[in-house]
């Protein structure tokens, strides 16, 4: 991998994929503009699904999503963003589709693959930092529940049409997966490798199936951060503490590799917001810290959250977080937390 002379700021390679990706990369770009976007792209529905079927090429959302954060708000660019994230709503051919997916799909046709169509949509949004599939490999993605049923493709895991009260119990890609060699040397080269926000099973943790990606986060320098979900997902994380999140990440890291975990303090979050998550059976994440600190020794638990119509993590207190981290500035020993909360 050449290393672009013209970027600052700390190396950060950023694994994971959807909004919890989407909201770290909006934060960090106005740190650094050292960043590398490491997604699985292994999506079976949608418009990325659509595309997969029909052209037999690797779904593109997340990829998209990556390049909208990082992307300029420049006047050059402006037009392009909007167009980027514009979707079809109408058509029976386009119906659904997102220009961005579509465009794509275009540039891998004319330039000849993946890689090289990513990485010309982010010269043309003036990105700051890179895209990369964590694999060029068609895979698939595998779950085994607890009652025996496996499930294949992200979006069945995700939707889970059945089967919806039984847990995940393993996950694989179906095959494995080469490594894409450029995500193994950004992480030889960060300064901060950063997994999550996001869904557990079909956005974070099939990063690191694929061979040689766990282990080179393992052999890396790099303090190694991951952010934890501030809502379980029902059918997903039903029940999950912090800790069985941060268990189930140093499950498929291996041990020792996992430096700092990043938590929510979520006591303000509105009644009637919480009220609507739990007609959907999600709830606030847990944060049981005793069992946390046995796992990491690093915490940071801050209230990270913005409210609307969802709960989501603000980009700009996340990166801040980030940016502390990554930049060696250590708080002194345990710290303080709200009285209501016990370590």
């Amino acid at each position: 991998m050449v290393i672009d002379e013209t970027r600052s700021g700390p190396r950060v390679v950023a694994i994971g994929g959807g909004t919890g990706m989407f909201a770290v990369l909006t934060g960090l770009r106005h740190y650094t503009s050292n960043i590398t976007a490491v997604v699985t792209m292994s999506d079976s529905g949608g418009s990325s699904g659509r595309v997969r079927d029909e052209f037999g090429y690797l779904p593109p959302g997340d990829v998209r999503r990556c390049l909208l954060a990082l992307a300029s708000w420049d006047e050059d660019s402006l037009l392009l963003r909007q167009l980027f994230d514009y979707r079809f709503d109408r058509g029976l051919g386009l119906n659904g589709h997102s220009f961005g997916n579509l465009l794509l799909t275009a540039l891998t046709d004319i330039l000849g693959g993946e890689e090289q169509a990513i990485d010309e949509a982010g010269r043309l949004l003036h990105i700051r930092g890179r895209v990369l599939p964590v694999t060029l490999s068609d895979t698939t993605l595998c779950a085994r529940l607890d009652n025996g049923h496996v499930i294949r493709g992200e979006t069945d895991i995700d939707i889970r049409k059945d089967h919806h009260d039984a847990a995940v119990t393993e996950i694989w890609l179906d095959p494995p997966g080469a490594p894409n060699p450029e995500v193994i040397s950004a992480l030889g080269q960060a300064d901060l490798i950063v997994l999550g926000p996001g869904d557990l099973y079909t956005s974070v943790i099939p990063n690191l199936l694929v061979e040689n990606v766990a282990e080179a986060i393992r052999a890396s320098t790099a303090r190694c951060a991951y952010v934890c979900n501030v809502m379980t997902k029902h059918g997903e994380t039903d029940n999950f503490a912090a800790s069985d999140f941060i268990r189930e990440v140093i499950r498929y890291l291996g041990p020792g590799a996992l430096d700092y975990a990043i938590l929510n303090y979520h006591e303000s979050l509105p009644r009637e917001l919480l009220e609507r998550y739990k007609e959907q059976r999600s709830v606030p994440v847990d944060l049981d810290l005793g069992s946390c600190y046995e796992l990491v020794s690093g915490l940071r638990i801050r209230p990270l959250t913005r409210t609307g119509a969802l709960v989501r993590h603000d980009p700009e207190l996340l990166a801040l977080t980030l940016m502390e981290i990554a930049t060696g500035q250590e708080p002194s020993g345990r710290q303080s937390v709200p009285a209501t909360v016990s370590p």
